[in-house]
């Protein structure tokens, strides 16, 4: 190609550059305006404001690290999810999902659906949540036992209030009857449902005369009544450490 013939297209290019570069600054003006969107319950929209205009301060539409202003966002107390779009010429659009506790952890954790921890210190606890407890690193376990368990007594009328998980494995449950439910660490599952299947019948009618229910035997459970001096009544094998 000609020496002429390039010198035109290195011009061409070269004009066309500088023309982006004027576009593209005469895109990036100031941020002014932020609109907060979502169902808020926990989270402060004011407060959603404050954190994005910190991390955009000194930046254009153009130049702002959309990544940053979300991360700066989703430190906020109960946010899940966030969502950050331009809104041209000189605004920002963020969407906030709020998180969805579903249970307790220890004395003030909050887990939400997937296990995750997001609270360590939280000041207002919904009173109904469950408490669970486990060592950690259990948390999501621990959860989507709950979450297995939970809807099955809610069909019988019973609410989990407690759940944990020990250090060696075993399983143990609170009603909101009072009853505590003995699962220990083998069959979870099969010994559950022998539970919902025998032992909550009884459990619903006489739920003020029993303390625990243990369900870890080979062909039954027994009942732990609550009257001085009555023992545990048995309706199966004999139990074993598991």
């Amino acid at each position: 190609m000609p020496w002429a013939a390039l010198g035109r297209w290195a011009l061409a290019l070269g004009s066309l550059a500088a023309l982006l570069l004027v576009i593209l600054w005469g895109l990036n003006q100031p941020i002014t305006t932020v609109s907060v969107a979502g169902r808020f319950e926990r989270v402060a929209p004011l407060d959603v404001e404050r954190a994005v205009k910190e991390s955009v301060a000194g930046k254009g539409l153009v130049s702002v690290d959309l990544g940053a202003v979300r991360a700066a966002v989703r430190r906020l107390p109960w946010v899940d999810t966030v969502s950050v779009q331009r809104n041209w010429p000189r605004g920002l659009t963020v969407s906030i999902g709020e998180q969805v506790a579903a249970a307790r952890w220890g004395d003030n954790g909050l887990l939400n659906t997937r296990g995750d921890l997001f609270a360590n210190d939280a000041t207002h606890i919904p009173l109904e949540l469950p408490r669970l407890s486990g060592p950690d690193g259990t948390q999501a376990a621990v959860v989507q036992r709950l979450i297995t368990m939970r809807d099955r007594l809610a069909e019988l009328g019973m609410r989990i209030t407690a759940l944990r998980l020990d250090a060696r494995g075993a399983w143990q449950l609170d009603l909101d009857n009072g009853v505590t439910v003995r699962l220990g660490r083998q069959q979870l599952d099969e010994r559950f449902n022998t539970f919902v299947a025998t032992a909550a019948r009884i459990v619903a009618q006489r739920a003020t005369d029993i303390a625990y229910v243990d369900m870890r035997y080979a062909n039954g459970f027994a009942i732990g009544w609550r009257s001085a001096g009555t023992g545990a009544t048995k309706n199966g094998g004999d139990a074993r450490n598991v």
